[in-house]
This record gives structure tokens, C-alpha cells and sequence, in this order.
């Protein structure tokens, strides 16, 4: 049986990468900082006030700021083809739901996992490039000397922070265009994030409708829920993720194991959750506002084309 109406998905779609975008820009503050910590040495941990301080004093609030453009777009792609996925699959179980003639249409607790194991591979995949480059300009250090040594040209101005533009066309020239797939395997391991942030999401959200309906504000606290949860269990892994994208420019390569191992080896177990403070505040902030705006944004995107249609007829 065919699944639900392309329009239907692409609104599900633009209706999260809206939402996406909305969160990012509230919270990309803590984003900047986590992902600091998560590349900096163990010696360079500091404080989440103090590490807001020392950000602003050497490079002005606009260093809390850092790679947003990527992030925004990043997170507009991202969340684009997550979500049409993601609803493109659910409406495919939800069609042979129909034709098995279950009682309830409703995904199950395995149908959620696999809605979200389809969606989460198909967004690694296209979208890991994106971040790669987000990561590199987020936590930019200059050395025009070490360029110099290199026989390479600085990627910006002493002082400056360089472009997304100019941090891609570096990373092309330098290390080439699979450098833009470094931390992918780890990426794909955490896919389970949203599988276990959705489906979690998704098993209460089904609870809270028997009961009433599923306002922004439920949406907003069941998403951080759901968020909380995943990232908590999955964190060390978005510390390798993070770390191969900085990394794979240098002489040494690491693979995902080889690059879990040396963080243990190094700073011990405590060493991959560095910046999970800001990180899991930052994630479960996002996840709250994207399903809470996510909701709102899906109706007025359903009420515009409502009117569009009206107005051609």
C-alpha cells in the first residue's frame, strides 16, 4: 500500500527543519562550548562560566556564535530530510496497519526504532560534510605560523575567525573531499540517538493521547524528556564524532576505536563526557523548542497552503 501523500511529508519536513532552525539560534551558545570541550585537552576543561568568559574576552560575544551559518544550515538540512523520512516510513507502517486491519494505526515500539534507524542513515549520510566543517569553525585556533611551516595559506586573517566558505575550500585543498567523511562511522552509531529520543518520544506522546490532547507546551517537555535520555546514553560517542572532525588533517589517523581508546588512555573514562553539561542542557533545550515549534509551524504550513489553494480556485 502506498504511502501518505508526498505533500504531507514535505510539510512534516519543512515543518522541523523550521523548528530546527528556531532552537539552533536560542541555544547554539552551548553548542559553541561543548563542542570546545569536547576537542580541547583535559587541562583546557574549565568552568561553564568561566569558559563563557574566557570565549567572550578573546573573541567578543560573536565567539559564542561561531560557525552558526553552517549550523543553521546543517540543522535546516538535517532536520528537512530526517523528518521526511521519518514520517515517509511511519506512513508506510501506518498503510499496513490499515491493510492488516490492526486495531490501532499507532507505531510500535519496534516500528518507531526502524522509522528512525531509515531516517537517521539516510541523514548521516548526506549531511555529515555540513558538519564537519561546523566543527572546524567552531573551534578554529589561528597558527599562521604552523600554516606558514606547511608551505599553506592561512585560512583567515590573524585575529579573525575565517568564513564557512573558506574553512571548506581549506579542507578540499589540504586533505581533500574525503576529509568531508571523517567521523561519519561514529555519526551512524549515533543514529541511536534519535532512535531512542523519537521512539521515546513517540511511546509517550501515544500515552498522553488517551488521556488529552498534546499541546506545544506536552510536546515541549516530552521532547526533553526523550532528548535527556538519549543523549545521556550516547554522549562518549559524540565526543569521537567531534574529535575525527577536527582531526583528520593531521598526520596521524584515527579510526573510531583507535580514537575511543586514546581518550580513555589519555584522560581516562571521564575524559568522553567533556562538555556534557553544556551539551545535554544545549540538546534537551533544542529537542524541546523543535517539537514545541515543530507542531505550531506544521499547522501554519498546513493553513498557507490551505489558503494558496483557496485563492487559485
Amino acid at each position: 500500500m502506498a504511502a501518505a501523500p508526498q505533500n504531507d511529508n514535505v510539510t512534516h519536513a519543512l515543518a522541523g527543519a523550521g523548528g530546527g532552525i528556531l532552537s539552533m539560534v536560542l541555544t547554539y551558545p552551548l553548542i559553541t562550548l561543548s563542542t570546545r570541550a569536547q576537542v580541547e585537552s583535559k587541562k583546557a576543561d574549565s568552568k561553564f562560566s568561566d569558559a563563557v568568559q574566557k570565549i567572550i574576552a578573546r573573541e567578543g560575544v560573536a565567539g559564542l556564535y561561531s560557525g552558526i551559518n553552517s549550523a543553521l544550515f546543517g540543522i535546516s538540512v538535517t532536520n528537512f530530510v530526517y523528518y521526511y523520512w521519518y514520517e515517509w516510513t511511519r506512513s508506510f507502517f501506518e498503510a499496513a496497519a490499515v491493510k492488516a486491519g490492526r486495531a490501532s494505526k499507532k507505531l510500535t515500539t519496534v516500528e518507531s526504532m526502524i522509522a528512525g534507524a531509515i531516517a537517521g542513515s539516510a541523514t548521516v549520510v548526506l549531511t555529515n560534510p555540513i558538519w564537519v566543517v561546523n566543527t572546524r569553525v567552531t573551534t578554529y585556533k589561528h597558527d599562521a605560523s604552523a600554516d606558514l611551516e606547511a608551505g599553506v595559506k592561512p585560512v583567515a586573517p590573524p585575529g579573525r575567525r575565517p568564513s564557512t566558505l573558506a574553512t571548506l575550500m581549506a579542507l578540499l585543498q589540504r586533505e581533500g573531499p574525503q576529509a568531508l567523511f571523517s567521523g561519519v562511522m561514529p555519526a551512524l552509531v549515533l543514529v541511536i540517538n534519535p532512535i531512542l529520543q523519537y521512539t521515546l518520544f513517540e511511546q509517550m506522546k501515544n500515552a498522553v493521547e488517551r488521556r488529552r490532547k498534546v499541546t506545544p507546551t506536552i510536546a515541549f517537555f516530552l521532547g526533553a524528556l526523550g532528548k535527556l535520555f538519549a543523549t545521556s546514553v550516547t554522549y562518549p560517542y559524540i565526543t569521537v564524532k567531534s574529535q575525527m572532525h577536527v582531526a583528520s588533517g593531521s598526520s596521524k589517523k584515527e579510526g573510531m576505536s583507535q580514537t575511543l581508546n586514546r581518550v580513555v588512555r589519555e584522560e581516562g573514562y571521564a575524559g568522553l563526557y567533556k562538555g556534557i553539561g553544556p551539551k545535554v542542557t544545549q540538546s534537551v533545550l533544542t529537542a524541546a523548542f523543535l517539537f514545541a515549534f515543530k507542531d505550531v509551524l506544521f499547522d501554519q504550513i498546513v493553513k498557507l497552503r490551505a489558503g494558496r489553494k483557496i485563492a487559485a480556485k
